[in-house]
């Protein structure tokens, strides 16, 4: 175990923010995005058996006999805490390590929208945390809970798998939960949640029709539900919701999500010219215009009513990005890579606005 803690504590000084390791090929880290091969042994299936033996909790081995696969945060002193994925390739353990900061990213840090700060601080309804895997969604979602935990005096439980960031009561009293840990399924703590005398549930991804009917209802009672979900853009979140649920369910689910949904965040991660990563975010907020669309559904037009919304503090991708620009944070190249369209994206850098949202909307 000495060459595997050596491993950690190298990650967490050189700054990596993963770890990849399996058997027969060198260790590699992700540092800045980029893939990088350390000099160390390489991993024997015999050194990977022990490894996976000693970090994967007790609870966790029989599950991980049956699947081949299992999920767990693990605790390194002086290294950090890493959220871990144990899987089988070819035969043999392999594992991925995700590098979780100990400390909880401000909203300046993150260079995230003020208008974010509001939305967290919603007295009811679902507020959903999009992007794809490594867009930063956890972390916006443990900021949201750190400025509601500096600035209001609220009940919170999380439920998630695994904890990711550990949070110290402030103004607020925080509860983590983890499943297979804590709780058995996200969909049993949910609905334990709701007799614990919450105000803001926080449920690390919503999965299936289940645990969003349970979020549905933890809104419909006046808590404030914060969740995570794989999506590239805001406006697509809605569907992604429905096509959790069969088809005979659909109508009646839409229209709830009209009643309960509070705002989506979605985002994508961007080079800076400092060489770091910053976000932008796409955020549709539930405005009548944005609810009377759901209703009727009408979701393929809400991106019209993100382009059009900025009054209400909403933006698009093109947005976000042409902001970032014209403050010096990303480059044209990289704004243009990450654009939903990057033909009116490199028309606005030209001075050129064409707004497409009012056509459609009419």
């Amino acid at each position: 175990m000495e060459l595997f803690h050596k491993i950690l504590k190298l990650a967490h000084d050189g700054a990596a923010s993963d770890i990849h390791i399996k058997v027969g090929t060198p260790v590699v880290f992700r540092i800045n995005r980029s893939l990088v091969a350390i000099e160390c042994p390489i991993p024997t299936e015999e050194w990977m058996n022990n490894v996976v033996k000693n970090i994967v909790p007790v609870h966790l081995h029989k599950k991980l006999e049956e699947e081949r696969e299992t999920d767990f945060s693990y605790l390194e002193p002086g290294s950090g805490r890493f959220r871990t994925n144990v899987f089988q390739q070819r035969g043999s353990f392999a594992l991925a390590m995700r590098l979780v900061k100990a400390n909880v990213p401000s909203f300046e840090t993150l260079g995230l929208p003020d208008v974010i700060k509001k939305i967290a601080e919603s007295p009811r309804g679902i507020v959903l945390l999009a992007g794809s895997t490594g867009s930063g969604k956890s972390t916006t979602l443990a900021a949201m809970i750190e400025h509601v935990n500096a600035v209001s005096k609220k009940h919170i439980v999380t439920l998630e798998d695994p904890i990711e960031y550990v949070f110290e009561d402030n103004q607020c009293v925080i509860e983590q939960r983890e499943v297979g840990l804590d709780t058995r399924s996200f969909q049993g703590a949910l609905k334990s949640a709701l007799r614990q005398d919450p105000d803001i549930i926080m449920v690390g991804e919503m999965r299936d029709s289940v645990s969003f009917s349970a979020a549905m209802s933890a809104a419909d009672t006046g808590h404030l539900v914060l969740s995570t979900l794989h999506t590239t853009t805001a406006g697509q979140s809605v569907g992604r919701i429905l096509d959790f649920f069969q088809a005979d369910e659909r109508e009646q689910i839409r229209r709830q999500i009209a009643g309960t949904l509070q705002a989506v965040i979605c985002q994508r991660m961007v080079p800076t010219l400092t060489g770091t990563m910053t976000p932008a975010c796409e955020i549709m907020i539930n405005t009548s215009t944005v609810k009377k669309m759901i209703e009727d559904n009408r979701i393929e037009k809400l991106h019209a009513a993100i382009e059009t919304g900025q009054d209400d503090g909403m933006q698009n991708f093109n947005q976000a990005l042409f902001a970032l620009v014209k403050e010096g944070k990303i480059s044209q190249h990289e704004a243009l890579a990450k654009a939903s369209n990057p033909q009116a994206l490199e028309m606005n850098f030209k001075g050129i606005f064409l707004s497409e949202g009012k056509r459609i909307l009419g």
